[in-house]
């Protein structure tokens, strides 16, 4: 009898014993897993606003469940195979104006397109990417699924949201390596070449000097270089470096400045230029505002001659 008693015992306590190492065998596997999704999450954290304010024949309804579907799409894709934390997701958003729609499932849109990365130590995101493409068209019908090719255009706007995923990528990777975004900008080509066929617009040479052809022509290209140096290098060594030494900071930024006159701002195709200063002018206002002596001054005449289009916002340099 005892020794039936003793034998139960010794077996209800090996059970509670295993129980407690499956529960911990299962809770380590749980946390394995969380890490290990949440190191390789999706690269953007996109913001997706669709419009359609002067269409008659677009049911709102049809208009909200697209924008999800885009916002979706573009948020829960990886786009590269770099490890990231959900921390780490770039910042962006997609400003898409239908302005002329079929009745089936044709679009003529407009898009904008932005991006930005926080700044170490404080609480300041940096704008890198402004930039409006007028021949956003696409194809869509209500339930379609949408899905995307390495390889194909399968669907002209999985195309497009592919496309500016990598350039978003390629140009925040450039900010924190030098050329770091080299690998996302040889995608976004790769999505430009293989969609020469499509019938929409704006992946042509010819078609526009604008367009997306241009764009990511541009970022890799030699001759604009100087441009990806300078998001490396005014990033890392000024931004990054303001909550620690703000008036080093930004001498730093304010050399660099020179640089860009390296960049022949005149020449076809020149999609870059006018990018760069819609994402950096109001920053550069902020930034070098508040240099000592006539430094100001030096950098109002600099950017004047750069960027004449945004001089007026330069005036604020001569004030300082």
């Amino acid at each position: 009898m005892f020794s039936s008693a003793f034998t139960l015992i010794n077996q209800y306590l090996w059970f509670i014993k295993n129980t407690k190492s499956v529960r911990k065998f299962l809770f380590i596997l749980y946390l394995f897993f969380l890490l290990h999704a949440q190191a390789f999450s999706q690269e953007l954290n996109a913001r997706v606003e669709l419009n359609a304010p002067q269409i008659q024949n677009v049911n709102k309804r049809v208009v909200d469940l697209l924008q999800k579907v885009i916002q979706d799409f573009l948020n829960n894709q990886s786009w590269t195979n770099v490890t990231i934390t959900p921390q780490e997701r770039i910042d962006c958003n997609f400003i898409i104006t239908i302005y002329e729609y079929d009745g089936s499932k044709e679009f003529k849109a407009d898009a904008q397109v932005m991006s930005s990365r926080p700044v170490y130590g404080t609480n300041y995101n940096s704008p890198i990417l402004v930039f409006r493409d007028k021949t956003f068209n696409f194809s869509y019908v209500e339930g379609e699924q949408l899905d995307f090719s390495d390889t194909q255009n399968l669907n002209n706007l999985t195309a497009l949201l592919g496309f500016y995923a990598n350039v978003i990528v390629g140009m925040d990777m450039d900010t924190f390596k030098l050329n770091g975004g080299t690998a996302a900008f040889s995608n976004a080509r790769n999505i430009v070449n293989y969609s020469q066929s499509a019938t929409q617009v704006g992946w042509k040479a010819m078609e526009s000097m604008d367009n997306r052809y241009w764009l990511i022509t541009n970022l890799l290209d030699r001759k604009f270089n100087a441009y990806r140096e300078f998001a490396y290098q005014y990033h890392i060594n000024g931004l990054d470096q303001m909550a620690s030494n703000d008036l080093q900071a930004r001498q730093n930024m304010s050399k660099l400045i020179p640089k860009l006159k390296e960049v022949d701002r005149f020449g076809a195709g020149n999609i870059l230029t006018p990018a760069f200063y819609a994402a950096k002018a109001n920053e550069f206002v902020g930034v070098f505002s508040r240099l000592p002596g006539n430094e100001s001054v030096v950098l109002y005449n600099l950017l004047a001659e750069l960027d004449p289009s945004n001089i007026s916002k330069y005036e604020a340099l001569k004030r300082s």
